[in-house]
């Protein structure tokens, strides 16, 4: 029970009034740790109540700890994108509801000159992408020098997306995690979808402290509470249909659709609303306010489906949404796991589904190996594709075989001739000597 760890009265209450009292297992392992001011590296998928998990030790220690006047901020959360920086606002916004904490938001996309009075008012928790924190460090309008807490969340993601180089130049004007005679100044939590990210060594080695490694669960586990179907297809058109059939026939109560480029959002937006079907769009190019209003749409049933390029594979959390499509196969495995995270969410169940053409065959199943799963073959009544999946003829394999017996063995492209052969083994007669 999560009333069961040793956390101020006021983060009880706001925990009772939010219904939360079951820890999930990130939870269980994390929060223990986290209060005993341990630095931790975890690994947990989205959706398992990680944000919970390094909000209420933070907030704890903050509660704890004396506060000189106009100290400024304590804790630092970085995380790589909008959605899941409001998601997190929200969440800490209501668990010290009780209490003096202050929490606030900076991100790109929104007014900067507001958000400098944000600062000025010294909150002691700041939610922040890394790129807007830097253009407010470099015009001198938030200090780092007072932070007790630093927190990354979806640390490779925020790599992945070119904030390196950011996230360090952060770190340098943060305290450091200790002192010179060894005692912790600086708690810091990492969490990150994986640990084997080949940019986490250096970060990890900059801001952790003899840290607490915790691995929650398995990234490329087969997500049993989530159904996971292929439906072929043949081209742009087919997908439609498909698209429209679904979302009309089948019983769901939120859906999104996922697409590579952020051009299609607007495409298939259109396309939904023309077959009758309440959708919104969203990507990266759109601005705050937007992204905001279409997010919210979706969160208070104001539309029922939103079409979202991968900005909304990470840190939408939107209670309800049960159906979760493909309509471009992703990219990459990782890309996959955090687009159906979507669904199935705090052990709700969901459905996956993944329209596959021809072009994208090799890469679905690229996926299926990531997930060391074979991904049920779905039919949808009456638009049943052409398309049938790679040729396996007997011939096609037998050609298969002759170019693997090919592979690292080396071509003779020279021609033989048999004045370069005939000596062979013969043995020399030396010249005589004149």
């Amino acid at each position: 029970m999560l009333t069961d760890f040793p956390l101020d009265e006021r983060l009880q209450k706001a925990l009772a009034e939010l219904s939360f009292d079951h820890e999930t297992e990130v939870q269980a392992e994390t929060i223990p740790l986290a209060l005993d001011g341990k630095d931790l590296l975890v690994s947990a998928e989205t959706g398992s109540g990680k944000t919970l998990a390094f909000l209420l030790p933070t907030f704890q220690r903050l509660l704890s700890e004396e506060v000189a006047e106009g100290q400024g901020i304590r804790a630092l959360v970085l995380v790589p994108t909008r959605e899941l920086a409001r998601q997190i606002l929200r969440q800490a916004k209501r668990l010290v509801a009780h209490s003096p904490l202050k929490a606030s938001l900076i991100m790109g996309g929104e007014d900067f000159k507001y958000q400098q009075v944000i600062l000025e008012r010294k909150p002691d928790i700041l939610v922040a992408t890394p790129g807007r924190l830097m253009e407010h460090i470099a015009n001198d309008s938030v200090d780092l020098s007072g932070l007790k807490v630093l927190v990354m969340d979806e640390a490779d993601r925020m790599l992945d997306m070119g904030f390196k180089e950011a996230v360090e130049d952060i770190i340098q004007l943060c305290p450091p995690s200790c002192s010179e005679e060894g005692e912790q100044q600086r708690q810091t939590m990492l969490f990150s979808a994986t640990l084997e990210h080949r940019g986490l060594g250096s970060i990890r080695k900059a801001i952790l402290h003899d840290p607490e490694r915790i691995i929650i669960g398995e990234v490329r586990r087969s997500y049993s509470h989530i159904k996971q179907q292929i439906v072929l297809a043949d081209d742009w058109k087919h997908k439609e249909k498909l698209l429209a059939k679904i979302l009309t026939d089948d019983t769901y109560k939120k859906a999104v659709v996922f697409t590579n480029r952020r051009l299609k959002t607007a495409e298939l937006r259109n396309f939904l609303r023309y077959s009758k079907l309440q959708a919104g769009a969203l990507h990266g190019e759109m601005d705050g306010a937007d992204r905001k209003k279409v997010t919210d749409d979706l969160r208070f049933s104001r539309i029922k489906v939103l079409v979202a390029t991968d900005v909304a594979a990470r840190g939408l959390d939107v209670s309800d949404i049960d159906l979760v499509i493909n309509f471009d196969v992703p990219r990459k495995g990782d890309d996959y796991v955090h687009r159906i995270g979507r669904t199935g969410r705090a052990g709700e169940t969901g459905t996956a589904i993944s329209f596959v053409n021809s072009d994208e065959w090799n890469n679905m199943g690229s996926i299926e190996r990531y997930l060391s799963l074979k991904l049920e073959r779905r039919v949808v009544q009456g638009l049943k594709a052409k398309y049938t999946g790679p040729v396996k003829t007997k011939k096609a394999l037998l050609a298969r075989k002759e170019k693997e017996s090919l592979i690292g063995k080396r071509v003779e492209t020279k021609k033989k001739r048999h004045r370069d052969t005939k000596n062979k083994g013969k043995r020399r007669t030396p010249k005589a000597s004149k």
